[in-house]
């Protein structure tokens, strides 16, 4: 794909001249960081801002890999906060709304991700945005567009870049995805993300993070919320059988938390 001017965003063969750029929502993990590169090389940098939303109960090495991915490719990345919650703790968010998840999605993607988000945009206009959906989420990518907004770039589902592809691009440039990943995880989200509902990937929790494991089920306990389901049935965190299983890890398809959110197996 040819490089193009600077203020000009072309989809499906047309050009559209905008003045406001182009915001990549960076969220730590390896398909968000391919898509700022894809970007920067498509558009140029002094049409892209990297944005990130910080999240308190991310793994500490995932600002690590952020360091990196700005120094090679040369950019900032920005942090957009909402000033509700500057703490910006997914754990504070559960406790002020008195749950961790809700049928359509979690709280904390709500107020720390999408209106973090908004609170950028009212100072920070963009006319287009771009996030880590793959070639695999091309569907979520069409129900967000749907649902959210039309002004996004799908430049990794246009690139065919799947999420492997995305982990490959990282480490051809040197740099070591997010220790997450070689602990068996999905994605670079928090541990303990409480979208999730496998006994698979809970069980992963308590084995390779256990205080985070300790720390959902007492709060899930405390605020009644039943985040794991086995065999069809919600049940608490701390009823879960250690050597129950679900989808095996690698079938795990837990998307990486953007602005969007929804519960996965």
């Amino acid at each position: 794909m040819p490089r193009r001017h600077a203020g000009t965003v072309a989809r499906a063969g047309v050009q559209v001249m905008k003045p406001g750029g182009i915001a990549v929502w960076f969220s730590n993990g390896a398909a968000s960081a391919a898509a700022l590169k894809l970007t920067l090389d498509l558009y140029g940098r002094e049409a892209v801002r990297a944005v990130n939303n910080p999240v308190e109960e991310e793994d500490t090495d995932n600002l690590r890999f952020q360091r990196d991915v700005s120094e090679w490719l040369g950019v900032g990345i920005e942090q957009a906060v909402n000033p509700e919650y500057p703490e910006s703790s997914a754990v504070q968010v559960w406790w002020r709304r008195r749950a961790m998840v809700f049928t359509h999605g979690a709280p904390c993607t709500v107020h720390l991700k999408k209106e973090a988000r908004q609170h950028w945009e009212k100072t920070n206009p963009v006319d287009w945005h771009v996030f880590g959906f793959t070639a695999e989420e091309r569907q979520r990518h069409d129900r967000f567009v749907m649902t959210e907004r039309e002004n996004v770039l799908p430049v990794l589902i246009d690139a065919g870049m799947t999420k492997d592809d995305c982990a490959d691009l990282i480490r051809s440039a040197g740099i070591a995805l997010p220790r997450v990943y070689a602990e068996g995880y999905p994605n670079a989200n928090c541990i303990g993300c409480v979208k999730a509902t496998s006994p698979t990937y809970w069980n992963l929790v308590r084995e390779t993070r256990p205080q985070d494991f300790s720390d959902r089920a007492a709060q899930s306990r405390a605020l009644g919320v039943r985040l794991v389901r086995v065999k069809n049935k919600r049940i608490f965190l701390d009823e879960l059988d250690p050597s129950a299983k679900g989808y095996p890890l690698k079938r795990l398809k837990m998307p990486e938390c953007g602005i969007h959110c929804e519960e996965k197996p």
